[in-house]
């Protein structure tokens, strides 16, 4: 199987990446451990996968298995509460494992619990959508959103390993994909011209889960994810340049209402407005930043034109953001497409512009 490693010394861990693997004890025997097993995934995919792992897993380990329901708007608190009942009532200890089956939103949420429980019990990640297999599942952030932002309640916390089968691929819906592909396109906008071009190049191999293409793909992301990780595990320099397009996304998926877009939808939308927010500062020119917009919307069909948000609104929840400092909006913009830049240094008006932009943005 196919091993990238992200080197965070006695804390690093493997990411596998292979087709059929999710059904394979071997894939997941050596991250185990010695304790009972608790797969944590919803109702979606256990419909689709929960038995494949259950009977993979059970040969060797005791298993037992939660199910939550499927959605953003479940990603609260009380269904950590719901984990943390499960693993008391039938008194799990702290050589347990936790397989974390599913999207972003398993991952995260099965991911704090086992930050939290006993003060920390080891977890698998086993991403079931691209967003998660190329992003969410690697680096160790975990937590739960708040009704007054998103993730704001979480800790960094490694995974024993990742588990990538790009054939699950193949039951997501397409807007699921796509909400994954903005994901994938941020590497490229973030530090990767030549990755982002390939991406245009090969749009329609890739929608069509062309199996050498997404291979690729899965691949180049995880490699660009672990090194970046692996230079600045808790985001206090480089790491906040995967937030390319997050300050504005965050913004627009609380007050949308969480479920309402995904993630991946609002973060497209966000990239568009960081690229014509970095137009307007004169940092990238017009033909780039409209060739952002063209890559999303044109190349892989994702929305990219927020909705109606009253801009004070909007500003109050980018205040509220994580990556704020001292009450100063901290901004991922562009200086070209592969080079992105950190910066709270943005004028007010230029800012409001792209706020009220609407369909004009990256466009003159």
């Amino acid at each position: 199987m196919p091993v990238l490693n992200v080197d965070l010394g006695d804390r690093g861990y493997p990411i596998v990446i292979d087709s059929g693997i999710l059904n394979q004890l071997q894939s997941f025997q050596p991250y185990l451990g010695k304790g009972r097993v608790v797969i944590v995934t919803n109702d979606t995919v256990a419909a689709l996968y929960l038995d494949a792992v259950e009977s993979a897993l059970s040969p060797a380990v005791d298993v037992g298995s939660i199910i939550l329901p499927d959605g953003e708007q479940h990603k609260h608190l009380a269904s950590v509460n719901y984990i943390y009942d499960y693993l008391l009532e039938n008194k799990y200890d702290r050589q347990t494992v936790l397989v974390a089956l599913g999207g972003g939103v398993i991952g995260d949420i099965t991911g704090f619990a086992a930050a939290t429980y006993q003060r920390g019990i080891d977890f698998i990640q086993v991403p079931t959508t691209l967003l998660a297999q190329v992003d969410s599942s690697v680096g160790g952030k975990t937590g739960v959103n708040h009704t007054l932002g998103k993730n704001m309640i979480g800790a960094f916390y490694q995974p024993r390993s990742v588990i990538i089968d790009i054939d699950v691929l193949r039951t997501l819906p397409v807007r699921e994909l796509k909400a994954g592909l903005a994901e994938v396109i941020k590497y490229g906008l973030i530090g990767d011209r030549e990755f982002f071009d390939w991406l245009g190049d090969h749009s329609e191999e890739i929608l069509a889960l062309d199996t050498e293409c997404i291979a690729e793909t899965v691949k180049r992301c995880c490699e660009a994810k672990a090194a970046i990780v692996a230079e600045d595990e808790k985001e206090s320099g480089v790491r906040a340049l995967l937030n390319l397009g997050h300050t504005f996304g965050h913004a627009i998926e609380t007050a949308s209402g969480y479920g309402t877009l995904l993630h991946g939808e609002t973060v497209a939308m966000g990239m568009v407005m960081a690229a014509d927010l970095s137009r307007r500062l004169g940092m990238l020119d017009a033909d780039q930043a409209g060739a952002v917009r063209q890559m999303l919307e044109s190349k892989f069909a994702m929305p990219v034109i927020p909705p109606q948000i009253p801009q004070s609104q909007f500003l109050d929840l980018m205040a509220s953001d994580k990556k704020a400092e001292s009450g100063r909006i901290r901004f991922i913009l562009l200086n070209a497409i592969g080079k992105a830049v950190i910066t709270a240094d943005v004028g007010p008006d230029a800012l409001s512009e792209t706020l009220c932009a609407g369909e004009g943005l990256c466009q003159d």
